[in-house]
């Protein structure tokens, strides 16, 4: 019976990484496809490029006789043709990323699909739990590898893009000479949207991967992310830590970090509708082998085994790769009286 229950958590696993698979080898289809119609794309405006290009040659041979709305037609054209081809090339080159980048991301699921598959026998005790320990860190170390590479992406690409576009917006200010006034307006709104959009990509960046959580390590994260939270919805949430604060296995700061974001959001969200603002109290408590982690509140409740069979995959998530790592996971909640979750797991150090 035993042999059965350490068996399932794998299985689940195993299970999430081929549907991950699938979905990622769909995604590379269609960036494929994508990138083929963008090479023909930016044939055609190259092609088109040089022909305005020729075009405006003539208009400066002939630029003392032409008429001002003919030479204005031609230099808008010749920077729209020039804008479109820049467009087009960057969006090539995001594509070629995504492709080198999903296919590295695929050939590593198919890797880790083929070791769940192949290099999980059958029996139990100390071998099996250390079995799915390894497992559980190559498959927590691969999905953080991949938010870890859109993080970066995210970092590199639309928000330095929206940087420059502000500046892009400005210039083009100073250029348009037709209804300056109209002109200006309608670019200061567009540069406000868009430094709007650039502080909501930098969020993005932090829920997808805190560079934090590599730089300064688990618990400055946990403070930095709460904040943010408390922020962004308006949930009114109490952070307690107790112990040393030290840095720990990698996988280990992950496991913790994203069972810590479940949990939080799982209070907020399902409390949401309640007459009353729903209370968040989170207490971290570190000793020199255990890390515990309890997130309360004051909430409707719910039914623990309801939560765990029907719906809450992230409860589920959390319980099998906590056990797996020896630790466990404590659920203490009823009905309209609010609930309580504790996860503790073995505190390795980095």
């Amino acid at each position: 019976m035993e042999a059965t229950q350490s068996a399932n958590p794998i299985d689940t696993i195993r299970q999430e990484v081929e549907a991950e698979l699938e979905q990622n080898r769909r995604v590379l289809r269609e960036v494929t496809l994508m990138l083929e119609q963008s090479q023909v794309e930016l044939s055609k405006l190259t092609q088109r490029n040089v022909a305005i290009t020729a075009h405006l040659q003539q208009v400066q041979a002939q630029f003392d006789t032409m008429p001002r709305p003919d030479i204005r037609m031609a230099y808008n054209a010749a920077l729209d043709a020039q804008q479109r081809l820049l467009v087009m090339r960057g969006q090539l080159e995001k594509l070629q990323n995504d492709q080198n980048n999903l296919q590295r991301w695929v050939t590593l699921l198919e890797r880790v699909s083929s070791a769940l598959s192949e290099g999980i026998k059958p029996g139990g005790g100390n071998s099996g739990r250390s079995t799915g320990s390894a497992i559980l860190e190559m498959v927590v170390d691969a999905q953080e590898a991949e938010r870890k590479r859109l993080s970066q992406l995210m970092h590199d690409g639309p928000a330095q893009a929206l940087s420059n576009f502000i500046v892009q917006t400005e210039i083009a200010a100073r250029l348009l000479d037709i209804d300056a006034i109209r002109a200006k307006d309608e670019l200061t709104n567009l540069k406000n949207a868009a430094m709007s959009t650039f502080q909501e990509v930098r969020t993005f960046i932090f829920e997808i991967r805190p560079m934090m959580l590599d730089d300064l390590g688990l618990f400055p994260t946990i403070r930095r992310y709460i904040d943010n939270y408390k922020e962004q919805v308006g949930a009114d949430i109490n952070l307690t830590m107790k112990g040393a604060e030290r840095r720990l296995q990698s996988y280990l700061e992950v496991m913790i970090f994203r069972g810590l974001q479940e949990l939080i959001g799982n209070a907020v969200k399902h409390n949401v509708d309640s007459p009353a603002k729903v209370q968040v109290s989170v207490q971290i408590i570190v000793d020199d082998s255990n890390v515990r982690i309890t997130v309360s509140d004051n909430g409707k409740g719910f039914d623990p085994e309801a939560a765990i069979k029907e719906g809450g995959i992230g409860l589920k998530l959390i319980r099998e790769r906590v056990e797996m790592l020896g630790g466990s996971l404590e659920i203490d909640s009823t009905m309209g009286k609010g609930s309580r979750i504790t996860f503790q797991v073995p505190c390795l150090e980095a």
